[in-house]
């Protein structure tokens, strides 16, 4: 018995000196390819927020093209440094980085307050560069803190972004902010085009290959805008007019204003994206089994935070892990980090021509509407998928859940509450994501880790021996009970 558990354990012991296939390096044409199709897969989403923040603060097309081209680029900068890693900084997993949909609300919060257009988009700079910093220098403590976090938290903070977003997209369907009043809004025509649109996604995931499901929602948008473009309600004059190449320059609309409850306001955002982060971290190390421990998690966080403080000074936003990647990684089955590298470099080829970025500005409401519902709607069903990884039969964990999507529903049903707020308080509560996830944080703490309880940790003995979440597998992370 002895000898033939040696010739067993023997080649195991051999097959974890060779390279993981994260850090496999691929033939460059591969690499290209596999990198492209990220791209797209992540487009449609990476633009959303600046397109919404800008159509908030009544910004013009071309103020809204350069939103779009730094973001692009600031995405391609920080999937490469997520990716490929850099001294203590990045998680060096197939992560690729975007705006996180967290901070929708909350800048547009802090723009409007501000007084909207390019002057509330320098009270967000100041915010968002300072909250950077602080989740720059914060990481190594949360690292150890995510015993805190456990399924029913990043659930919950999950399935919470979906659901307060998903009245932005509808918004958007019914024409957008901008038509509030007027006959246009919520006519039979732009609901047309947001149902065409959506209609179109759902047929593609239907009856398509998984390649062709995973640009749905890219396709979706072209065939939106290409009808609308063809029944005359599209202007592609812009696109002519934009150059073909630009570079964005540090602080384009002015210093950023550093104000005191807004940066209180993004601060609390980050906290979420931390949770969103690690719990992203975490789902890419089941599918890659590649094992996470709190050292992979503050490199990750402190990839979020240098690209933060990047965003800022690059006049874009807040970053995060994308979910929509990670399922691709998951798809795919390709899983090497250099991969997400690769997508970086298209990026910021991207963010370098206005042409494209005013081509997604040309974009109409209704048709970006149809496509963010899926989207939006995607992130919620995520956080469900996780909170089954919860015992919602434990009366405290639905309570976490019952109480904070109430709380998180509280900004948009009870609006003339928040509004008799103080400007700063409004900025850091008024907001569905914010208030719910501070909810579920706080009685996380009160239910279970102030009492003792125990928390859920994945068993990384088991994933690395490809125990778990097997890629195109729909098996679920075994849990170990510490203590």
């Amino acid at each position: 018995m002895p000898r033939q558990t040696s010739r067993q354990s023997s080649p195991q012991r051999s097959s974890r000196h060779k390279t993981h296939p994260v850090d496999e390096l691929l033939p460059i044409p591969r690499l290209a390819l596999y990198g492209f199709q990220h791209v797209l897969a992540f487009y449609a989403a990476a633009v959303i927020v600046p397109v919404l923040l800008g159509n908030a603060l009544g910004l013009t097309r071309q103020e809204l093209v350069h939103l779009i081209n730094a973001d692009l680029l600031t995405c391609g900068v920080a999937s490469i440094v997520q990716a490929l890693g850099v001294w203590k900084v990045g998680a060096r997993l197939p992560l690729v980085q975007g705006v996180t949909f967290t901070a929708v609300s909350p800048m547009i919060a802090i723009g409007t307050g501000a007084g909207g257009g390019t002057a509330g988009l320098l009270v967000v700079y100041g915010a968002v560069i300072t909250a950077g910093m602080a989740t720059f220098l914060f990481a190594p403590l949360f690292s150890k803190l995510v015993k805190y976090f456990p399924p029913v938290v990043i659930g919950t903070v999950l399935t919470i972004i979906g659901i307060t977003l998903i009245p932005v997209a509808l918004q958007d369907a019914a024409g957008g902010a901008h038509l509030i009043g007027t006959p246009d809004y919520g006519s039979p025509k732009n609901l047309a085009y947001a149902l065409g649109t959506l209609l179109f996604i759902l047929i593609l995931v239907r009856v398509g290959q998984p390649l062709l499901s995973s640009l749905a929602v890219l396709f979706g948008l072209v065939a939106g805008t290409t009808v609308a473009w063809i029944l005359g309600d599209v202007d592609f004059g812009v696109v002519e007019q934009a150059d073909w190449l630009g570079v964005t320059t540090p602080f384009h609309y002015g210093m950023p204003r550093f104000e005191l409850f807004p940066i209180i306001a993004m601060l609390v955002v980050m906290l979420i994206t931390m949770v969103e982060t690690t719990g992203d971290v975490y789902a890419i190390g089941e599918i890659t089994r590649k094992k996470v421990d709190a050292d992979t998690v503050a490199r990750a966080l402190r990839a979020d935070g240098a690209a933060t403080v990047l965003g800022g000074v690059l006049n874009s936003f807040p970053y995060v892990a994308f979910a929509e990647n990670i399922g691709l990684v998951r798809m795919s089955r390709i899983m090497s980090r250099y991969v997400v590298v690769a997508a970086g470099v298209f990026m910021i080829a991207l963010g370098l021509l206005p042409k494209a970025g005013s081509l997604v500005a040309s974009i109409p409401h209704p048709v970006l509407g149809g496509a963010a519902v899926s989207m939006f709607g995607i992130v919620a069903a995520v956080g469900v998928q996780i909170l089954g990884k919860a015992d919602l039969r434990e009366e405290r964990n639905t309570l976490i859940l019952a109480v904070s999507l109430g709380a998180a529903l509280l900004p948009t049903t009870v609006a003339p509450f928040f509004d008799r707020m103080p400007d700063g308080i409004r900025a850091v509560l008024d907001s569905g994501i914010t208030l719910g996830a501070l909810t579920a944080i706080a009685l996380n703490l009160v239910f279970n880790v102030f009492t003792g309880r125990s928390t859920m940790d994945i068993d990384w003995d088991d994933v690395e021996d490809g125990a778990v979440a097997r890629p195109g597998t729909g098996a679920l992370p075994h849990y170990s009970l510490p203590g």
